[in-house]
């Protein structure tokens, strides 16, 4: 499969996910005295149609690459990674309503507190696979 093919998978699953938290969003305000969703539903439910988008991103940059296949699939799926993981967890977070800031220390989980340096340390891996997958593509979009 090529790069943007994977890109564009990831880009319907990314779309539909916005969807699907989208009725979970809407079913929660209407359960709400405030009319209001968890914040982490409503991070959850934009992230995702935002990463839609960012895969069609993705998708035409490694169309556009002079980089083989595999280098561009490598940085689509690095960055799509991360892009999952993200909405995960504010799905995980919506979903145990135990947090509004899962950047705040100490870093909580449900019930558990994560061990200090792990969101440092994803938060650093974060941005070197998004960044960096990004960067890959775009330079073999110059390079060609």
């Amino acid at each position: 499969m090529t790069a943007g093919n994977w890109a564009l998978w990831g880009c319907g699953l990314f779309f539909l996910t916005g969807l699907l938290t989208g009725v979970w969003k809407y079913l929660q305000i209407a359960k709400s005295e405030k009319s209001r969703a968890h914040y982490y539903v409503d991070v959850a439910h934009r992230a995702s149609l935002m990463y839609a988008f960012a895969c069609l991103v993705l998708e035409r940059f490694a169309n556009l690459s002079a980089w083989n296949n595999t280098v561009n699939t490598i940085a689509v799926l690095a960055s799509m990674l991360f892009f999952a993981l993200a909405v995960g967890s504010y799905i995980l977070h919506g979903w145990l309503q135990d947090t509004r800031n899962q950047l705040q220390t100490p870093h909580q989980l449900g019930q558990f507190k994560l061990p200090g340096g792990a969101m440092l340390g994803f938060m650093w891996l974060l941005i070197v696979a998004e960044v960096g997958g990004f960067m890959v593509l775009f330079a073999g979009f110059i390079a060609r």
